[in-house]
Order: structure tokens, then C-alpha cells, then sequence
């Protein structure tokens, strides 16, 4: 019996680095559209079809059964937390290049790593320290003429990074409990009416850049292809979990700090100069660091 042109594992690679390389172009409509309407907006009007969608699906393909929801308190926290990471990020990439703010995501892990040693006992070892403070110098490296030319508003896309380790982290309390599809809607449908709150928090405020008014056309068009991009590559990352380890696919993150920096030169005119390229280098050491050291525990 002839032998695949592709390996099993390979398949894993190559569906890893077509999601991850996905989530930028996401990100990039998310950039273009805060020039028209507010990020809290956007934010909330992105997840609100991500829910109506992954809702539509999760009938079709499990019935009503498949909109059985355990461990609910836990699942509203996961919702804020990515609410929160979200309006940050989107906030963030308005006041800085997309490629930078991608970048200082990039700490995610440590802080998960860290979250994880504070709230839930596990064990830090020195490559974890180690890590975390590598990645912590590539922040201030890319942050320290961000924070100088916009001021504390640069330093949201680390608070996206907060929120989504503080989800990454809960994830482990409800893992198991219903399909991954499943698990999806929940998050996407409770974190919206928690997004439409900060919508209506920012309207009410009088901020200008926070002022909600009746959406351009291209707005809600992008707000869609960000919901179904955004739920396309997660599904490209899921698949490929189940033809390659964790270990082997973790790398293939970093395609999408690569292709966020081309889309934010090639699109927004930001062209990265060798400070942010240092910092952004610094945290992927870090990262790569971090996999190395735990790939054995992994599977």
C-alpha cells in the first residue's frame, strides 16, 4: 500500500501554520475598521456573529443537546477574561503598530505559566523564570517608544495578554465537558453580552473614541469576516492537534507574529525598526525556550 505524499504529523504542521497564519489577517480588519467605529464596538459586534454562527453549527451538528452548558460560573469567567483580552488587543492596535502589539502577546504563555504556579500550586521551574524574564525585556524594548509617543494606552495589548492566559487557565477546569465545537459557542455567547456592556460603558463615558454611532456597511461586513476567520483558524489549530503533539505544533505560533509584522508593513504603512524587531526576536527566544524546556512533559 503506497505511502501518503504528506505524513500524518506533516498534515499537523501544515493545518497549524494555516491558522495561525490566519489570525493576523483577523486582526488587520479588526485595525482597519477601528478608524470607523470604536473598538469596544467592534469587539462586541465580532463575537456577537461568532456566536450567532458557532450557535447555527452546533445545532446542525449536535441538536439541542449540544446547548447543555456545566460548569456555568467557571464558563463566565473565561467570558470576561477574553472579553477583557479582546477589547484590550483591539484597543491596543490603535495605538500601535500590529505587528508590536502581536508581539508582547506573545508573553502569554509565561504569564500562564506563572498564573499557573500563583493559583493552582504547579510547580515553576528556572526555565520558566528564565523565560519570563527574556520576554519581559522584549516588552519593554518594543514598548518603550510606544509608551513614550501614545502613553499607558500602549500598554493594552499586555493586558490582552492577562486575559488570555487567565482563559488559557480555565480552560483546564472545564476541559472534557463538552465538545470543542461546544465549548466555542459558550465562550463566544457569554463573552458578548459582557462586550455589548463595555460597548454601552464607553458610549456613556463621552470619550470620543469610545462614542457608538450607526455603523458604515464595510464595518459589519469586516466585524463578519473577523468572527469567521477567527473561528476557521481555530478550527485549522484544533485539527491539527489531532495529527501532530502539542509540542510539535506550539512552534508554528510564531507565523503568526511573521505574518503580522508583513501586514503591517505591506497594509498600515508600519514598518518595523531593529528596536521592535529585537524585542519581538527576544520573546520568541523566550517562547522557543520555554517549548524546549517542557516539550518532554508534553504529548
Amino acid at each position: 500500500m503506497p505511502k501518503p505524499v504528506v505524513s500524518f504529523g506533516a498534515q499537523g504542521l501544515l493545518f497549524a501554520l494555516a491558522g495561525y497564519a490566519l489570525l493576523p489577517f483577523g486582526d488587520a480588519l479588526v485595525k482597519s475598521a477601528t478608524t470607523l467605529w470604536p473598538a469596544t464596538a467592534i469587539a462586541a459586534l465580532r463575537f456577537f456573529f461568532g456566536a450567532v454562527g458557532l450557535g447555527m453549527l452546533l445545532l446542525v451538528r449536535e441538536g439541542k443537546g449540544g446547548f447543555s452548558i456545566p460548569h456555568a460560573k467557571t464558563h463566565w469567567i473565561r467570558a470576561f477574561a477574553l472579553a477583557f483580552g479582546s477589547v484590550s488587543f483591539f484597543i491596543g492596535v490603535t495605538q500601535m503598530p500590529l505587528g508590536d502589539a502581536t508581539a508582547i502577546g506573545f508573553v502569554m504563555p509565561m504569564i500562564t505559566a506563572i498564573l499557573s504556579a500563583i493559583f493552582l500550586g504547579e510547580k515553576v521551574g528556572r526555565a520558566v523564570w528564565l523565560a519570563s524574564l527574556i520576554a519581559f525585556i522584549g516588552v519593554l524594548i518594543i514598548l518603550r517608544p510606544n509608551v513614550a509617543d501614545f502613553g499607558f494606552a500602549a500598554l493594552f495589548p499586555l493586558g490582552a495578554a492577562f486575559g488570555m492566559a487567565v482563559l488559557i487557565l480555565l480552560n483546564r477546569k472545564v476541559a472534557g465537558s463538552a465538545s470543542v465545537l461546544a465549548m466555542q459557542f459558550i465562550t463566544a455567547a457569554f463573552a458578548t453580552p459582557i462586550l455589548i456592556g463595555f460597548a454601552l460603558i464607553g458610549h456613556v463615558s463621552g470619550l470620543p473614541a469610545f462614542v457608538i454611532d450607526w455603523p458604515e456597511a464595510s464595518v459589519v461586513v469586516r466585524c463578519a469576516l473577523v468572527a469567521m476567520s477567527a473561528s476557521l483558524a481555530h478550527a485549522l489549530i484544533f485539527i491539527a492537534t489531532t495529527r501532530a503533539s502539542a509540542a510539535t505544533v506550539a512552534p508554528m505560533t510564531y507565523a503568526q507574529l511573521l505574518v503580522a509584522l508583513v501586514l503591517s508593513a505591506v497594509f498600515f504603512r508600519d514598518w518595523p525598526d531593529l528596536t521592535s524587531l529585537g524585542g519581538s526576536a527576544l520573546i520568541i527566544i523566550a517562547g522557543l525556550y520555554l517549548w524546549r524546556n517542557a516539550r518532554p512533559n508534553l504529548s
